[in-house]
């Protein structure tokens, strides 16, 4: 079941709020001594979290279904990165990786139990089934925090930000379980930031006349510039139009470029403590990585979600060009600085 976004949490008393968790969204199965993590894209999970299973083995109803995230909870809040490295072919890694960095799973839904197929039941009755099949469960198996009150879900909306949470959903009280329906709201965070436009790659299928997306840099406190994401998603149109755009800045592009070393000796750590735009690993397999640099003189306004690790979590948004703006305004100063809030909170509060 997916979820529509919209620009603030809805009025009323037909929705109940949760929590909008980073992590990888899961539909858990148990039958019998069978456990099944399964992805978004129907991928099994259950090699890269083998403390999760046995977690699992033990906390769930005998034959279920649920719907949930995984996620890894740190001091610093939910970690999405350390999350994606758990996703590693050797086994002796993973082992390592379930004991330094293990991950715990977030339940916000019921699709059955044992014989009882749940999805054409109203959404809080499913809730309140779901609290009572998991009220003895221990960590790492977590059920949400759901609220009716508009008021507590905003603050959960601004506070908990700094713990890595996305946002809050709002879902239909009296809603069924509508697979691939959009029948769920999100409330994301947004922001507005200035960035360098240092580079940019071709989209795939315009090699030379269409522009994919285009590669950002903030300048950090040494005065180098950190690649902090991208910005893409246009419209055939703008990718043309794009292309015209950046074409005089593509001249001399690389006499004292930032990225200069990376560009023409394709390493992928470039110079010491800077950050590169991309390279070479088994998260980007199949992918053409290779970009085109441009002078940097061009600002450009995106609007991003959150920072995880000096990036954005998220791909950027483009808001305009700023010609108004200098390319050394283009730093991490700029940006809005949540500090994490004690995961444990929200966990305890949802118990």
């Amino acid at each position: 079941m997916l979820a529509k976004r919209v620009d603030q949490l809805p009025e009323g008393s037909t929705w109940i709020f949760e929590p909008k968790w980073d992590g990888f969204r899961v539909l858990v199965f148990r039958d019998g001594d069978e456990i099944l993590i399964q992805s978004r894209d129907e991928k099994p999970l259950n090699r890269y979290f083998p403390e999760v299973v046995d977690t699992l083995q033990a906390g769930l109803p005998e034959r279920c279904a649920l719907d949930g995230e995984l996620v890894i909870a740190t001091g610093g809040g939910l970690d999405f990165d350390a999350l994606q490295l758990r996703l590693h072919p050797a086994s002796s890694r993973v082992q390592l990786l379930s004991k330094t960095t293990p991950a715990s799973v977030v339940f916000f839904d019921l699709l059955c139990e044992g014989d009882k197929d749940f999805r054409g039941e109203p959404f809080q009755s499913r809730r309140k089934k779901l609290e009572s099949l998991l009220r003895n469960s221990k960590p790492p198996i977590h059920l949400t925090p759901a609220t009716d009150d508009r008021a507590l879900a905003s603050d959960w909306f601004h506070r908990f930000e700094g713990a890595g949470l996305d946002g809050v959903m709002a879902k239909p009280r009296s809603g069924t379980y509508e697979p691939d329906k959009r029948v769920m709201l999100k409330v994301k965070h947004e922001r507005d930031c200035d960035c360098l436009v240092a580079g940019f790659r071709w989209h795939k299928n315009g090699e030379d006349i269409a522009v994919g997306s285009l590669l950002l840099g903030l300048f950090d406190d040494a005065g180098a510039l950190q690649h902090v994401g991208v910005c893409a998603s246009f419209t055939q149109q703008k990718r043309l139009e794009l292309a015209e755009y950046l074409a005089p800045y593509r001249k001399n592009a690389l006499t004292g470029h930032p990225w200069k070393n990376w560009a023409e000796t394709g390493s992928e750590t470039g110079n010491a403590g800077q950050r590169m735009p991309g390279g070479k690993s088994r998260w980007s397999q199949g992918k053409d990585l290779s970009w085109e640099p441009l002078r940097p003189e061009l600002v450009v306004e995106v609007a991003y979600e959150h920072m995880q690790g000096g990036r954005f979590r998220h791909m950027s948004q483009f808001r305009r060009w700023r010609t108004d703006k200098k390319p050394g305004d283009c730093t991490y100063a700029q940006l809005e600085v949540v500090p994490p809030q004690e995961l444990m909170e929200i966990f305890a509060r949802g118990r």
